[in-house]
């Protein structure tokens, strides 16, 4: 099957550091490749692949300062995929709703993954104007604001099977992973830990739009005994830093539209430790991958009492029994022929 993979250009696929979207493109294409298709990826300069890479811009808009309209850059970027539709069977897009305009307007057929949130209300009025257009969604639990969009079908991120592994470290500590932003609630995760009396290490990212929160809220909270701050790793680093991790704390405060830091942390054998949102039910088998918790004070309490009764083998099997990135492609693989032969509706009509 001829398929065109068409990621953001924020990112190099993959990305060098912090990038979960980038990261899980990377992950799919490489996966289509392996299992014989024709793959042509749409990304930045910089990425890697062993598809046929299209560079719409020398490198990742990320490490480019000079760039000051990334949207400019990926409307041209659409255009360049419009021209040569015919090259292809099935378009994948990754590029929220982007697309939708000009590419309900011709017959190849195409498919958009959602990667971001879609509660914000002036979204709701791009999704009316387009339900027609198929979507997949990477959780349930990211539908529920639009519930009458066209959704084909749910899949869930995978990585490869063994980027990630177990590592034999010594660790003790409770360990923080991503982004440092207020809806990922760092802070809360500094206070379990300390709560707890364990060590607690944070390797995460700071953006430009977060640097304010960071240095107001957690740079205070950096000075308090057990707490240390690494900073931004990448995959080289993961498998050491989550193995040595007694759990991983994933205090989110926003709908999380999937998290695939609990996957990568379920493929160290390591247990994940989640408030109950957004997708947290749907990823963390409570009581078996990790422990589902609502505030604070039951963290702290499934930590002391709950979480020796883990198995981090047990954990490490449900992750390759759920969440590999060939079952990823293989699903979506379902979905492409399905487009291709029509069997999963292209465009849905709407009245009104």
């Amino acid at each position: 099957m001829r398929i065109a993979q068409i990621a953001p250009l924020t990112e190099a696929i993959p990305p060098k550091l912090y990038g979960g979207t980038e990261r899980v493109v990377s992950w799919l294409t490489e996966e289509l490749v392996e299992l014989g298709h024709d793959v042509t990826l749409f990304a930045s300069g910089d990425s890697l692949t062993r598809a046929k890479l299209q560079p719409m811009w020398p490198r990742a808009l990320r490490l480019d300062g000079a760039v000051r309209d990334p949207v400019a850059l990926h409307m041209a970027m659409l255009e360049h995929v419009r021209q040569r539709i015919e090259e292809f069977d099935v378009l994948h897009f990754h590029l929220d709703y982007y697309p939708f305009s000009l590419f309900a307007r011709q017959p190849t057929p195409f498919v958009t993954t959602l990667h971001g949130r879609l509660d914000l209300p002036e979204q709701q009025t791009v999704f009316d104007a387009f339900r027609s257009v198929p979507l997949i969604s990477i959780s349930n639990s990211q539908r529920k604001p639009l519930p009458r969009a066209h959704w084909v079908k749910t899949i869930h991120h995978g990585l490869p099977e063994n980027l990630l592994a177990p590592r034999q470290v010594k660790g003790g500590y409770l360990a923080f992973l991503g982004r440092m932003a207020p809806e990922k609630a760092p802070d809360q995760a500094i206070r379990i830990a300390v709560r707890c009396k364990m060590p607690l290490k944070i390797a995460a990212k700071v953006d430009p739009v977060d640097r304010g929160y960071f240095e107001r809220e957690i740079e205070p909270l950096l000075t308090l005994p057990g707490v240390e701050f690494v900073g931004e790793i990448g995959d080289r680093e993961k498998s050491e830093f989550l193995s040595g991790a007694q759990a991983l704390l994933m205090p989110i405060e926003w709908p999380e539209p999937f998290g695939l830091v609990m996957i990568e942390a379920m493929a160290c054998g390591t247990p994940v430790l989640a408030y109950d949102n957004g997708s947290v039910p749907e990823i963390v088998e409570d009581g078996v991958t990790g422990l589902i918790v609502k505030n604070e004070f039951e963290a702290t309490d499934a930590i002391r009492n709950r979480l020796d009764t883990l198995s981090r083998a047990h954990i490490r099997a449900r992750f390759e029994e759920r969440f590999t990135a060939r079952r990823m492609a293989n699903e979506y693989l379902e979905i492409y022929r399905g487009l291709v032969s029509n069997e999963v509706p292209r465009l849905r009509l709407v009245k009104g």
